[in-house]
């Protein structure tokens, strides 16, 4: 039998450990390092959700690599006090955080920030501080922006998501609030707890849906539906002109934050890679399909290629891309691809999608648009109470405000890697509308997949609607057949239009969709 000689790392740790921001208040952390009574690099990890989400944390990896680490609650969560609100505090207290910890004799006075979605978020407003020590960032799916792109897109609220989250923190809220002896804080939980479930009644507005009443930021987010003051002053918190450590961006396919991830590689450069992954699942499978045994995380290696950009250990190509359809990871030099030919596809009358347009005098494709009845959500880049509508889900057929447009069965494969954007020529008879897109790849078998989507809201005097589906990579097999799908709602993705008239949806022919086609 084997033996191993494993060497003995004697460790550190201290839990509650007190960390005083410039305004006073105490925020707390645990501290793991090497006992060795040397200095060493630390990584930092900032959370608003509480001890059980820096479990999955990899701390005696980096302990072995020779980190120390230092896992804080975001004031108001956790074991810190204050009081939590999204995004305002995170630089300044992450800033004081690095401060604190180049001052430790363990420290050897570089600090690097890693983490994803909200974390993610912390360790770039940390970054855009430009603290002394500051080395690197590992940003994982994360926004680059506090409006587009998180809670509105394309001008609609990012509904169904942002409840979610909101439910979250109201219940994190409370838990906190309890803790700190508010009794009424259990009434609060509750609430919190039973809205985290279930989808949200469509004839409620979102500026009367009960999670305001347990997360107040909720009200601020409704109340501020276009890009005024109040969501530029947040932005000032995320400068990105102001970061200049190198960063590790990592995204998913599926993921909430695509485009707010792609958009921070554009900002800031660095190395990015993206995987066929949802918000919460990095397993390799989303939604109803799996992307064979090479798609996960695990098999990626993405730990260790966080870990070596942490340490300085710069390596890899530029651009790492999964290629769904062919299932295969791909290196690149740049995203977007210089080689990828702009395609467009025509939604023609009878539901066909051509690469030759329709004749200019077609006739209009007209379909319904009910406000008490709309396009259900099923999957895409969101985050919901059920966490199986994520993904790629299989898309029924049926409901009456939904105009399909569909190629013939493709001979040949057809690569489509990049970034992607519909152009409908529509009128409403509402006062506004919305328009949806979504990208579906419909299999020989005929189930048909979504691969993205997108929506723009428009007033009712525009009749040209540019559409952001955001990005893929997905390669259409023979005898797979490119579908389109267009509506005037997706429901709870996003909200249902605020006008909530019924209406008639008219759409014209030179509506088509662009495709980055990858020459064979």
């Amino acid at each position: 039998m084997g033996q191993l000689d494993v060497p003995v790392l004697p460790v550190t740790t201290v839990h509650g450990q007190p960390i005083t921001m410039r305004d006073g208040t105490v925020l707390r952390a645990s501290v793991h390092y090497p006992a060795d009574g040397q200095g060493h690099r630390t990584v930092l990890v900032r959370t608003p959700y509480g001890e059980p989400t820096l479990r999955s944390e990899p701390v005696t990896a980096y302990l072995e690599a020779g980190l120390a680490v230092v896992l804080q609650h975001c004031r108001g969560r956790g074991d810190s006090d204050g009081e939590f609100t999204p995004w305002v505090d995170e630089g300044r207290d992450g800033a004081d955080t690095v401060a604190w910890i180049r001052a430790q004799p363990w420290s050897n006075g570089e600090v690097v920030a890693t983490g994803v979605s909200y974390l993610a978020g912390c360790a770039l407003q940390l970054a855009a501080e430009r603290p002394e020590g500051l080395r690197a960032v590992v940003a994982t799916m994360t926004p680059y922006d506090f409006y587009d792109g998180l809670n509105y897109l394309g001008g609609a609220f990012t509904f169904g998501s942002a409840h979610q989250w909101a439910a979250l923190q109201g219940m994190l809220g409370a838990l906190h609030d309890a803790r700190s002896g508010d009794a009424a804080a259990f009434g609060r939980l509750g609430t919190a707890a039973q809205l985290m479930t279930g989808v949200p009644p469509v004839d409620v507005p979102p500026a009367d849906q009960p999670v305001g009443k347990v997360f107040p930021a909720w009200r601020e987010w409704v109340d501020h539906p276009e890009r005024d003051a109040y969501w530029t002053e947040l932005a000032e918190t995320l400068r990105h002109d102001r970061i200049d450590v190198p960063v590790l961006h990592t995204a998913g396919w599926f993921d909430i934050f695509l485009k707010g991830n792609l958009e921070n590689h554009r900002r800031l450069g660095g190395r990015l890679i993206v995987g066929p992954w949802t918000h919460l699942g990095r397993d390799g499978t989303a939604g109803d399909l799996n992307f064979g045994p090479r798609a996960s995380a695990q098999a990626a290696m993405l730990e260790a290629e966080h870990l070596g950009h942490l340490l300085g250990n710069e390596g890899g190509a530029p651009v790492k891309v999964f290629v769904m359809g062919r299932n295969e990871w791909r290196d690149e030099q740049e995203w977007p691809l210089k080689r990828a030919v702009p395609t467009e596809f025509h939604m023609c009358p009878g539901g066909v999608l051509s690469t030759e347009p329709a004749p200019e005098d077609a006739a209009p494709t007209v379909f319904p648009h009910d406000p008490a009845d709309p396009v259900p959500t099923l999957g895409g880049n969101l985050m919901l109470a059920d966490g199986r509508n994520v993904g790629a889900r299989v898309q029924e057929t049926g409901h009456p405000g939904v105009r399909s447009f569909v190629t013939a069965p493709l001979t040949e494969p057809l690569e489509v890697t990049g970034e992607l954007t519909a152009v409908l020529h529509g009128s409403t008879t509402a006062p506004g509308s919305d328009w949806t897109v979504k990208l579906i790849d419909v299999h020989p078998d005929g189930r048909a997949f979504n691969v993205a989507d997108g929506i723009v809201r428009s007033p009712s005097d525009v009749v040209r609607h540019e559409v952001d589906l955001i990005a893929t990579s997905q390669v259409f097999l023979p005898g797979h057949r490119i579908r389109v799908d267009v509506a005037a709602s997706n429901y709870p993705r996003f909200d249902v239009h605020p006008s909530r008239v019924a209406s008639t949806q008219t759409l014209g022919h030179p509506s088509s969709i662009t495709l980055p086609v990858i020459p064979a």
